[in-house]
């Protein structure tokens, strides 16, 4: 990907709060065609193919009591392929995901196994270079109708020697083929793949911000090893890839800034995934 002209892509409404990114790549064509996949009244939509893999959106059948339904956005790339994390740095696109019931926008929070850290000569970034599923919690919108038909709009970026953006409309009836054990299996492995919640002893937090940079230190289970820490930019801040510092025993890593700290900024939080050999944690860190 090295010597590729960035270039900006217009991304649809995100259902979560993502910073703003540049996907940088050199494409043929950025007329893409948007086509809508449909299920065959399955719980699950049909696969939407692309020359770098296919994508579709799996869940477990009906909401639970609280209309809260749980999914999986699976990816399967080609090998070679990748595609990115929440936020894969300056040289990709976060996938988004929106999901609606008839005109009523349903709410969805997307959970990301930890990545991996890539440099393709342009810039460091952020992402899976296997195929990967995104676990997805999706509440109904108040009055829908349970089960009720979904449409779900996906944004994301796969790569290989270029970059193809990937956008469809996704179909699918959470209420119909709800004992399909292949879907099952989908599902739980999306959100048994993502990190535990970060816990006393095995966290991160900010120290400081100096130098233009935000100093965070790590805690971490006796024995383990600090491997990598992502820490995911917001709408007013763009962030560096982490940086490890020494300072003794303590295990610190230096975000550095795109920009000045905004005024704004203070009291944000910034979600983060902490990789050690002795597994992964996810949390946010609060800006002072």
């Amino acid at each position: 990907m090295m010597g590729r002209r960035a270039v900006r892509v217009a991304k649809p409404r995100a259902a979560h709060h993502i910073p703003p990114m540049r996907f940088s790549a050199f494409l043929p064509c950025l007329c893409l065609a948007v086509l809508p996949v449909f299920g065959a009244q399955a719980a699950s939509s049909g696969w939407h193919h692309v020359e770098g893999g296919s994508i579709r959106v799996v869940t477990s059948g009906r909401p639970d009591a609280a209309g809260h339904l749980r999914g999986a956005l699976e990816i399967r790339l080609k090998p070679g392929w990748k595609t990115y994390w929440l936020d894969p740095g300056a040289s990709g696109v976060p996938p988004t995901f929106a999901a609606a019931v008839g005109a009523k926008e349903a709410a969805v929070e997307i959970g990301f196994p930890a990545p991996r850290r890539f440099d393709d000569g342009y810039a460091p970034w952020a992402g899976y270079d296997h195929p990967v599923s995104l676990a997805l919690t999706l509440a109904l919108p108040d009055g829908a109708a349970a089960p009720a038909r979904l449409q779900a709009s996906v944004f994301l970026g796969v790569c290989e020697t270029i970059c193809i953006p990937v956008q469809a409309t996704l179909s699918f009836d959470p209420g119909a083929g709800t004992d399909d054990p292949e879907h099952a299996a989908v599902v739980e492995g999306a959100f048994a793949a993502l990190p535990e919640p970060a816990r006393p002893g095995f966290s991160a937090r900010v120290v400081e911000v100096v130098d233009g940079a935000v100093v965070v230190e790590a805690a971490l289970p006796e024995g383990a090893r600090a491997l990598d820490l992502f820490v995911a930019g917001t709408q007013t801040l763009a962030l560096g890839a982490p940086e490890r510092a020494a300072d003794g025993s303590r295990t610190l890593f230096r975000v550095p800034l795109s920009t000045h700290l905004p005024a704004r900024a203070a009291g944000e939080e910034l979600a983060y995934t902490l990789v050690t050999d002795a597994g992964a944690v996810s949390g946010r860190l609060k800006l002072p």
